[in-house]
Parts: structure tokens; sequence; C-alpha cells
């Protein structure tokens, strides 16, 4: 069983804005101990600031997801801060709005290194601190167009896709060796961050999230929730239910609907025109913030989300099961007197 929020040591990849940063807040505000990853040194050094003056505990490390050796030495150096580590969050994600034939080789290569091969590097860099402390969760921020593409956000689209089904080969391995490390998949709706403004934008304009849109508390308390109470994937925000349903019943009408222009591409474009400005390659300087620019109406409340996006699939039962019967006997040994020592560490 996962320990109590107000015991575990987290880490949190994306930290500097947005979801990441909210996720930062509610784990402190709950007596997590975390360490707080970005590119963006001077937004992790102001939200480690915030978390100490609320009473928390973080550090702030300087961190670019795209570079395995710097996630490493992440991992290494929340653990050795805080004795172990108990929850990982990848959620780090850069994003190039455009036609698929307007978008260069090199922009699919940056947004896939780092919404896509920077989970990986995180995984890697997690696994042995989580082994060594007896266990713990993976939580991988994805979005629901990991389930369902949309036109214009091809890198980015791929990129959650792919994340999917790497936690999905990630999830079956833990339960085939049955290793207490849980592995979730968040999977958001339209969130009001600073996402948006920080994209690159060839549409000739600033991007937007399609409404109905939701604040990113929302999935902040959703991440804490999986940290506890691990889930196979956890849809965010009602919304995500189109997404689920039009996939799953027909992807070829969906695809039809989604092709309109005033559907498909209206909906994720403003009127203000692109300022030319965007963290693909480099972070954008500031204090960082949690709440983007959105000017419609944000949902900060989700009835699907915790009613039935939280609720536990017989699968996950089965899955569960199958885990702690296949446990053996020599790991928990192994397990169990590392993670004593690491306690008596803290």
């Amino acid at each position: 069983m996962p320990r109590p929020i107000s015991e575990q040591v987290v880490v949190i990849t994306g930290a500097s804005t947005g979801i990441g940063r909210a996720t930062a807040f509610a784990f402190a505000e709950r007596g997590a101990k975390v360490a707080c990853a970005a590119r963006n040194q001077e937004a992790l050094d102001v939200l480690a600031a915030q978390i100490h003056l609320k009473g928390g505990t973080a550090i702030a490390v300087p961190t670019d997801v795209s570079d395995p050796v710097a996630v490493r030495a992440l991992a290494d150096t929340a653990e050795q801060h805080f004795g172990r580590l108990d929850t990982w969050v990848n959620n780090a994600a850069v994003s190039v709005w455009g036609r698929v034939e307007d978008i260069t080789d090199a922009e699919f290569d940056r947004v896939m290194r780092v919404n896509f091969l920077g989970q990986v590097h995180g995984v890697h860099a997690a696994m042995p601190a989580l082994r060594r402390s007896g266990g713990g969760t993976i939580i991988g921020v994805a979005s629901v167009e990991g389930v369902r593409a949309v036109p214009l956000h091809g890198p980015y689209t791929a990129s959650k896709f792919a994340l999917r089904a790497f936690y999905d080969c990630l999830r079956m391995e833990m339960a085939q060796e049955g290793t207490p490390i849980a592995v979730t998949t968040v999977l958001p709706a339209s969130i009001d961050t600073p996402f948006f403004e920080h994209a690159r934008s060839k549409l000739g304009a600033m991007v937007k999230p399609p409404p109905p849109v939701y604040a990113p508390e929302l999935v902040a308390d959703t991440i804490v929730y999986a940290a506890t109470h691990p889930r196979r994937e956890i849809p965010v925000g009602g919304a995500a239910v189109g997404f689920l349903l039009g996939q799953r019943l027909s992807p070829a009408l969906t695809d039809a609907l989604m092709s309109i222009r005033r559907l498909g591409v209206e909906t994720q474009r403003t009127s203000r025109p692109d300022n030319g400005t965007d963290n693909v390659d480099n972070p954008i300087d500031g204090p960082g913030q949690v709440h983007g620019s959105y000017p419609g109406r944000v949902l900060r409340h989700s009835m699907f989300t915790r009613l039935l996006g939280r609720r536990t699939r017989p699968g996950e039962v089965v899955t569960s099961v199958l885990r702690n019967l296949r446990r053996t006997p020599d790991e928990s040994s192994r397990i169990e007197p590392v993670t004593a020592a690491r306690q008596t560490a803290t």
C-alpha cells in the first residue's frame, strides 16, 4: 500500500507552471516533501519559497527532461536530500501548433524528446529509487489527445498516444513480475494553464484550449489522489467523455466532425496575433504561474472525474491480485530491509 501523502517524497517534472506547479502546491499542502523540476530556475526558486512560506518542504532542481543524465541527477538529488522516493510525476511538455507539413522535422523531434522521451527518462530514473524504497507510484500526465487525435496538433497528439502505450507496457511488466510499483496515466481535457501562451504557433494567431476548460487544480487533486489510490487511467474533466466515446464508438465520424473548420480549427485559435515567443527550445523567463489567460469560464469541479473517472475497474482488481500473487518471498525480503534503512535515514 502507498504511504500516506503526508509521509511521501514526491518528484514533479514540469513544475514551473500550470499543472506541475499546481501539483507541487497540492502535495506540499498535504504534507509531502516535494522535489520540483523544470528548466526555469527562477520559477522553481519562487515555487519552493512559496511552499516554504506556507509551512511546506520543497527543493528546486533545474532539469531539462530531454537530457537523461539530468533526469537521473534529479532522482539522485531528491533521494539524497529526502532519503527515498515514493511518487514520481512525469508532467513536462511543450507543443507546436500547425499543419503537419508546416511543422519541421526538428520541431517534431523536439516535442517527442520532451513529451515522450522525457517521461521515459523519468521512469528510468525513478525505478531504481522506487525499488529501493520498497515500491511507490509513477504518474504520467498524458492527455485526452492520447485517446483521440485533433487537427493542427500532430506532434503533441503523437507524443501522448506514445505515452499511453508506454505506460501500458510498464504497467503490465510491473504486474507480471509482482513489483509493488503502481503506474497511473492521467488524461486531462482542456486546462487553463500558460501551456498555450508558451506553445509555438504556426496558425498566425495565439492558440487556446477548446471549451469547456477546467482549472489546473482539478488535475493536481487527481494526481494527488492517484499517489495513494493508483488507477490504470484517470480522465480529468467531463469533456473527456466526448473524446473517449467518439474514439470508441465511431472514430471515422469523429474524424469528420473534427474536420469541420469551426469545430477542429477555430476552437483552438484566438483572435490575438502570435507573439513569436515559445518555450519549445528554451524556457521562458519569469516567476512562473499556475493559471493561463483563458478569457472564458473555467470549471473548477468535475462530477465525471470524481464519480466515474476515479473508480476502480474490474480489470484493475484482477491485475492487482496477479501482482500480489507474483510477488516472491525473495523479492519481499530484498526490499524490506532497504526500506527500513531508508526510513531510518530520514
